[in-house]
């Protein structure tokens, strides 16, 4: 069976979690097809990064709906793009997409795996992923779920110039993440800034992160401080995940950045509400989970709150709580 498979092509357009999560995948098709060639197809240039110094994935294909492959045309001169790399195995996790389906027939004949959300009960998204793979041999439920995210040189470079030039070598530092891809998920700002004047207090250095479009929440997190708080909302991905190398843990909801934060061993104060911790919660070892789950609502698994008032289970999470177990992980450091 090894020997029939030396090219694979992974179909995966989506989010930062939702492509790390495919990393124990890709770790588990090398385990049964080392010498294999995998290429991996997401959304966008920003996601793409991910995988560029991952030393498993040999090519990261772009195919963006919304923009080149918006067209039959941009999609057609795609698929003769992958025609030539004869691949002779295709795992196709968006499997509701017309145009990605037009992509696998660039493949054809080769052996097709498909994607089916599990229904029925709650798995978590790195189960389900490795679920296809049963087929080969694998099983999900015992095969190593852990993240993997490989910085480049030229990221670490970047963090290690950042706490040189800040003068916080030596200190400890937390990081906060308080954007998410919705609103509901969010933990309210001004939180963020008193859990950080907290901190300060006992001599952790709080850098905030994020895109740049959330450049307004860590500004937002800066005037309601009184302590000193450093700004990198903007760094890359991989600047992200390596600077996220030298914090205790990151404050964050529900989002990527928390999955960069697991990818490369730094712990998570996560901050869950509408989407269940059991589905999407971080892998690995010392992350904490606050959630208010006594209420009736939470969680809903919906990215649209329906409660009379918006968003309560992030509004039940107290800054009391959040330095509670912040102080419980900073200690276990300690030890």
């Amino acid at each position: 069976m090894n020997a029939k498979v030396s090219n694979i092509l992974i179909i995966k357009p989506g989010a930062i979690g939702d492509l790390l999560h495919m990393t124990p995948v890709i770790r588990a098709l090398k385990g049964i097809y080392p010498a294999a060639s995998i290429t991996i197809m997401v959304s966008s240039r920003v996601t793409a990064l991910l995988f560029a110094d991952n030393p498993m994935v040999d090519e990261v294909v772009i195919f963006d709906k919304k923009g080149e492959q918006k067209t039959w045309g941009g999609v057609f001169k795609l698929w003769k793009r992958l025609r030539p790399k004869r691949f002779d195995l295709v795992l196709n996790y968006q499997r509701s997409n017309l145009k990605g389906w037009a992509l696998v027939t660039a493949a054809i004949p080769c052996r097709v795996l498909v994607y089916h959300k599990t229904r029925g009960r709650v798995i978590h998204a790195i189960v389900d992923h490795l679920r296809p793979l049963a087929r080969l041999g694998v099983d999900p439920e015992r095969a190593d779920r852990s993240l993997d995210f490989f910085p480049s040189q030229a990221d670490t470079e970047y963090a290690e110039r950042f706490v040189r030039e800040n003068g916080l070598a030596g200190r400890r530092l937390v990081a906060f993440n308080p954007g998410t891809s919705s609103e509901n998920k969010c933990w309210p700002i001004e939180r963020y800034a008193e859990l950080g004047d907290r901190l300060a207090a006992r001599g952790v250095a709080v850098v905030v992160v994020g895109s740049r479009d959330e450049a307004p929440l860590a500004a937002a997190i800066r005037a309601g401080m009184k302590e000193q708080v450093y700004d990198l909302c903007g760094c890359s991905l991989g600047e992200l995940a390596a600077l996220l190398k030298h914090c205790e843990f990151l404050v964050t909801g529900d989002t990527g950045p928390m999955h960069i934060a697991a990818a490369v061993g730094t712990r998570n104060l996560a901050l869950y509400g509408p989407i269940s911790p059991v589905r999407s919660g971080p892998v690995g070892e010392g992350h904490r989970i606050v959630i208010h789950d006594e209420l009736d609502c939470c969680p809903c698994n919906s990215f649209k709150c329906s409660n009379k008032e918006f968003r309560l289970c992030m509004e039940k999470i107290t800054v009391d709580e959040a330095d509670k177990v912040a102080t419980e992980m900073l200690a276990v450091k300690e030890r």
